[in-house]
């Protein structure tokens, strides 16, 4: 068919909407993608059975719950984080910690504590490796933010996430840790494992059709809040990791690879209750203030939340 064809085809679409009726807004999104859809369909010759099994594969994804992973691995969140860099930029916002993409992970309720938390439950202290991060949460002017709050989650080492994971405790690895009187933040933790998309999932299926990996490596998230700044949401990766800057979410960013420094000192290992050494990052985050008529960095979205 030719262009003008398909757009007679669209116009026939469009003119069954109601005058006035549904979300203007929702119109010009789904008539656009519409639109460049038709286009591929013809420009690349898609055959009927192609797109029914496209439209198998993201029934099947629905089912498998992963539509996040994709989001992630197609590289869609990281591009809405590089536009809302540029919006930020445009004005005047610059500088600071980077964000990243948040993932599909994230679960609401986490027990909090005021300035230190102890994110694991101890049960895999014997195979793991134990590590400390501290730092301050600050302003532009570098002016430290008492009272704001850091919620921290990560992977254990077989590279799954509470609550997802029914073996593991309520909340294990995850916190939310209240900054104390000077903006400062610890908590105690176990390295985490990088992990892959589930093996045989929607998302994995996806990748490997278009000759790509499923991997991420070691990391932990962050978001970072106070009133009247701007929400952050982050990660830290670890170096040494094989896929490190080879994410399949595109999510590690330069200055969120902060340095690890092992402690083997006995004096300081004995100070923190080990027995053995353990690895300690320094790491701060800064949050910007809110500019009126920029878009809310708090990004609205589906999340796990548990009834513990």
């Amino acid at each position: 068919m030719t262009r003008a064809q398909i757009d007679t085809l669209l116009q026939k679409i469009e003119s069954t909407e109601q005058v006035g009726g549904g979300n203007d807004r929702i119109k010009a999104i789904v008539n656009r993608i519409n639109r460049d859809l038709f286009y591929a369909i013809e420009d690349l010759d898609i055959q009927p059975e192609e797109i029914w099994k496209a439209v198998n594969f993201l029934t099947q994804a629905g089912v498998n719950g992963e539509y996040g992973l994709i989001a992630a691995g197609m590289g869609i969140e990281h591009f809405l984080d590089l536009r809302m860099d540029e919006e930020e930029e445009r004005a005047g916002i610059s500088g600071g910690t980077p964000r990243t993409i948040e993932g599909p992970l994230y679960v609401a309720g986490a027990p909090k504590s005021v300035g230190f938390a102890r994110l694991d439950d101890g049960t895999e202290v014997e195979e793991g490796k134990v590590f400390f991060m501290q730092g301050q949460v600050v302003d532009g002017n570098n002016n430290p933010i008492p009272g704001a709050i850091v919620e921290v989650w990560h992977a254990n080492l077989k590279g799954n996430y509470s609550y997802f994971d029914q073996t593991q405790s309520d909340f294990n690895l995850r916190r939310t840790i209240e900054t104390d009187e000077n903006g400062n933040y610890q908590f105690r933790s176990i390295l985490p494992s990088g992990y892959a998309c589930p093996p045989g999932g929607s998302t994995d299926v996806l990748l490997t059709s278009i000759g790509r990996h499923g991997n991420r490596p070691s990391h932990v998230h962050f978001f970072v809040s106070a009133p009247g700044f701007r929400k952050l949401t982050t990660q830290i990766n670890f170096e040494g990791d094989p896929y490190l800057w080879d994410d399949f979410a595109f999510a590690t960013r330069p200055g969120l690879v902060p340095d690890q420094v092992d402690i083997t000192d006995a004096e300081k290992i004995k100070e923190k209750g080990l027995t053995k050494p353990y690895s300690s990052i320094d790491f701060g985050f800064t949050l910007h203030s809110e500019i009126e008529g920029l878009h809310d960095a708090e990004v609205e979205r589906l999340r796990a939340e548990s009834v513990v």
